[in-house]
């Protein structure tokens, strides 16, 4: 199973939907509270740019926010990730 990172802040509905989804499919996660400037920045580079949370990687993959990661459970495309990513 592939490393399952997201970036998050605590009043954020959609990091909590999104630890839901993984939490519903048993995967575990590192969560990264990203209220320090720091490891904000640090997340909006690995997310080329983007500032919002949650952002989400699997390995190496960023899969972007809650909706991407919920489309790619709707399409089947999660888990093949899950399972594939190193």
């Amino acid at each position: 199973m592939a490393k399952v990172e997201i970036y998050t802040t605590p009043t954020c509905p959609y990091c909590h939907a999104a630890k839901a989804l993984l939490g519903n499919k048993g995967i575990t996660f590192d969560e990264i509270t990203v209220l320090d400037p720091d490891l904000r920045a640090t997340m909006t580079q690995r997310a080329n740019g983007r500032r919002t949370v949650p952002q989400i990687f699997v390995g190496q993959t960023h899969v972007g926010g809650y909706d991407d990661l919920a489309a790619l459970e709707r399409q089947g495309k999660l888990d093949p990730l899950l399972e594939n990513a190193a």
